[in-house]
C-alpha cells in the first residue's frame, strides 16, 4: 500500500493494518522528512489518545493529515506507533 499526498509518495508498506477502514502503516514504513509533529490530540473510547502530524510537501502543508496512537489501549496494541491518514490522503495499491 502507498500514501500519496501532492503527487508524493509518503508511506509505502505491504504490512498495513486495517481498522475502521484505515490503513494504519508501520512507524518505519513513513516517509519522516514529510511528517511534522502539532499538539493536536483526540481521544478514541477503544483504541486511546491519537497524536498528530501535519504533512509538508513541496511547500504546502496538510494540517493534522495523519495520526497514530503513541500508546494505544490493550484492545488497540496491534496499531500502536502505525500511522493513518485523511485529508486528501489517497491510499492506492
Amino acid at each position: 500500500m502507498k500514501a500519496i499526498w501532492n503527487n508524493q509518495v509518503i508511506a509505502e508498506s505491504n504490512d498495513t493494518v486495517v481498522v475502521e477502514g484505515n490503513h494504519y502503516f508501520p512507524p518505519s514504513s513513513i516517509k519522516k522528512e514529510f511528517f511534522k509533529e502539532t499538539a493536536t490530540r483526540t481521544s478514541c473510547p477503544w483504541k486511546g489518545e491519537a497524536s498528530y502530524y501535519s504533512l509538508e510537501v513541496d511547500g504546502r502543508e496538510n494540517k493534522d493529515a495523519a495520526w497514530y496512537y503513541p500508546q494505544a489501549s490493550e484492545l488497540a496494541k496491534n496499531i500502536e506507533g502505525h500511522v493513518a491518514f485523511w485529508k486528501g490522503v489517497e491510499i492506492v495499491q
